[in-house]
């Protein structure tokens, strides 16, 4: 099972459209496929149709059980109306969660030792993090094989990037057992502006390991998805939103492929060799690099891993 936290110290950025996009294409190919809201905002839960009061369970029940259980975890799970979407949603009494946690041994680590005890009920885990540095984005960091970091190619952004990049130096200075490798996804791109074009150039110079090599482009028709509450390529999978999530996803599968390996599915690697077939009659898809990093002040006592 593999686990995509998407994190960003910057709102707006495109944190819930990224995790929504790919939800939407790992569905397409009829993927399990978990989402799991973790910001207090719940803007997530929001845009599949749900608010936190209407639905018994949410992440904040995870969080609050002592004793993690198989039953504890899939009891906060949810069936979307997107068949194969399942989704843990958040609850705005997550804001609390850094002071009851406070003490707690191993409490970087709830996250990742729940997943791992429904780690055969999904092909893929995106877990959408709140934009502050706290218990619930380093349990999303941890729990990760891979971090996507949505970065709006503008000035303001880019500030949010290199607050992330020194997260990662953090958690790998206080736990350098803790591997996470992070992926900059450059967001909202307007080759029109010369601010998109001189923001892009200086991820390419500074972050060129850890960079994809496409973009996500400005596209009118995440608002319109957003609205819906429809991932965009459950909506229109050839507007170029949709098209450049799925150049995303063929990349980041294939970058996983090299890093963990026993970690992707059959039928995930399954979308690989299908799209290679079709690549000889059409163009190839894109493939990219790794780099990793870690943290440990919340990440004491891992505790064993389970499987269920």
């Amino acid at each position: 099972m593999l686990v995509w936290a998407i994190a960003s110290q910057k709102g707006g950025v495109g944190k819930t459209t990224t995790v929504a996009s790919l939800a939407g294409w790992l569905q397409k190919e009829r993927l399990r496929v978990l989402v799991i809201d973790t910001d207090p905002h719940s803007s997530l839960t929001s845009y599949l149709g749900y608010e936190d009061e209407g639905l018994d369970h949410n992440l904040y029940d995870l969080y609050s059980t002592r004793e993690l259980n198989r039953e504890t975890v899939l009891n906060c799970i949810t069936h979307t109306r997107f068949p194969g979407i399942d989704l843990i949603a958040s609850s705005m009494t997550l804001a609390t969660i850094d002071r009851q946690l406070s003490g707690r041994v191993g409490v970087g680590r709830i996250l990742s030792r729940a997943l791992d005890l429904i780690s055969d009920h999904y092909d893929v885990v995106l877990i959408d993090c709140p934009p502050v540095l706290g218990a619930l984005m380093v349990n999303a960091l941890v729990a990760s094989t891979e971090i996507l970091v949505p970065t709006q190619t503008e000035f303001l952004a880019l500030k949010g990037l290199e607050g992330m990049v020194k997260t990662f130096r953090i958690m790998h200075n206080a736990d350098p057992e803790t591997e996470i490798n992070f992926y900059i996804v450059p967001t909202m791109f307007d080759k029109r502006t010369k601010a998109s074009i001189s923001s892009l150039e200086y991820l390419k110079s500074h972050y060129h390991s850890n960079l994809w090599d496409g973009v996500v482009p400005i596209d009118t028709l995440f608002r319109e998805a957003s609205q819906r509450g429809l991932p965009i390529p459950l909506m229109d999978e050839k507007c170029r939103g949709a098209v450049a999530y799925r150049e995303l996803l063929l990349s980041l599968l294939n970058r996983e492929l090299e890093i963990c390996p026993d970690r992707v599915s059959p039928a995930t690697a399954a979308i690989l060799t299908v799209d290679d077939e079709s690549a000889d009659n059409q163009t190839g898809e894109q493939s990219v690099d790794p780099v990793a990093e870690s943290m440990g002040a919340m990440l004491g006592g891992a505790g064993p891993k389970e499987n269920v």
